[in-house]
């Protein structure tokens, strides 16, 4: 760490828990955030100016202007531009002495899975079911954490699978794929704008002690948040045995497609 990376990070460094050697954690880091959203947006800029070494940050969406009233990484003279472009532009505007690659697209099995194994960590900042199962199973291939969160209407929700614990629940095993679930956005359900921020920043927060391995990340249980009324419920997590995912017998080992039943 160079002289100008200790006075940047210096109120890093100044916590007991974090210090030098977990600051030096982070910078040598790579994390991957699927989705530059809601979510995606603070999540990015708080991992950028906290000195994430590698962010990667994945989306297939163009900036709109009906995004501008809570994705905080865009501007309105960016309306029109890849979100993952608009989103480095202002990870680098706050930190240009870490890397971000842009990728402007969905992410396929193949780039999912390569990158999910080179990530100490990965957030899923999507909003699609059908993408989180494919994010799910990279990281319980490679066995990489995973902050998941969400955000709809007024209700929140942040969970953390560290799946380096043979004995942690999936996302499969909480959100089994083959559970019906009604599709939902916010084009048409609407968000309270901090609500997203509020999660988003706690997906970051979650990444860096899990990066930078200190304090104790929320693993294994469902943090759910009615900004409405501002109260917080707490869910434990278990482990199926018979998770398709994670289970004794996993029937599904990378990103790639369901097996039929499964779908």
């Amino acid at each position: 760490m160079n002289d100008e990376q200790l006075l940047r990070y210096s109120r890093h460094i100044l916590l007991e828990e974090i210090g030098i050697e977990a600051q030096q954690r982070l910078l040598e880091s790579t994390i991957l955030i699927v989705g530059a959203g809601g979510l995606g947006s603070p999540a990015a800029l708080y991992l950028a100016a906290s000195g994430i070494g590698r962010i990667v940050i994945a989306d297939g969406d163009h900036v709109d202007a009906t995004n501008l009233q809570r994705q905080i990484a865009h501007r309105g003279k960016r309306i029109g531009w890849p979100k993952a472009s608009s989103a480095k532009v202002a990870m680098h505007g706050i930190n240009d002495d870490i890397e971000v690659v842009a990728i402007d697209s969905r992410l396929d099995d193949e780039q999912l899975d390569d990158w999910a194994g080179r990530s100490a960590v990965v957030l899923d900042c999507t909003d699609d079911f059908a993408t989180r199962h494919a994010i799910n199973r990279a990281c319980a291939s490679h066995g990489t954490p995973l902050v998941s969160g969400s955000a709809i209407r007024f209700d929140g929700q942040v969970a953390v699978f560290d799946l380096r614990d043979p004995d942690s629940a999936c996302y499969h095993c909480v959100f089994p794929a083959d559970q019906q679930v009604a599709t939902v956005d916010c084009a048409t359900m609407g968000v309270f704008a901090p609500l997203t921020g509020i999660i988003g920043t706690l997906q970051a927060a979650e990444a860096l002690k899990l990066a930078g391995g200190f304090g104790e990340p929320a693993a294994g249980r469902l943090q759910m948040l009615d900004a409405l009324r501002m109260r917080w419920t707490d869910i434990g997590l278990r482990k199926s045995p018979h998770c398709p995912v994670c289970g004794e017998r996993p029937a599904i080992s990378r990103a790639g497609p369901l097996p039929p039943g499964l779908s």
